[in-house]
């Protein structure tokens, strides 16, 4: 009975395979470079790059703050880090995280690249 059921996950998973894509934004840049032959004669060359922003924007500084949000979240390190104003870490120091829900969207911030100071 669980080679059964094992088989027609791993069947399930190979079929609903075929239809994933890549969710995430790909930009397409277009390199145009014209080409002196002769006199006369040029030659344009075309050359086509794709890049990920969200793979492209990761930084040192960004790898620091997960890590320290990770692991020293509770006491605002991460703030500390990125150079929040104090007041702030103070009272998010305090409050525990502003109550858990600011150190989880302090997290997605990091993670995304939209934390102020990154």
């Amino acid at each position: 009975m669980k080679t059964k059921f094992t088989l027609v996950l791993v069947g399930l998973f190979m079929v609903m395979s075929q239809f994933a894509f890549a969710s995430f934004p790909v930009e397409r840049q277009v390199v145009s470079e014209t080409i002196a032959i002769s006199d006369t004669e040029t030659m344009e060359v075309a050359t086509t790059t794709l890049t990920s922003p969200a793979a492209v924007a990761w930084s040192e500084d960004q790898t620091v703050a997960i890590l320290l949000w990770f692991f020293l979240g509770g006491f605002a390190a991460h703030r500390w880090f990125l150079k929040s104003p104090w007041y702030w870490n103070v009272l998010f120091i305090i409050t525990f995280g502003f109550f858990f829900v600011g150190w989880v969207i302090d997290g997605i911030e990091i993670i995304t690249g939209s934390y102020p100071g990154l």
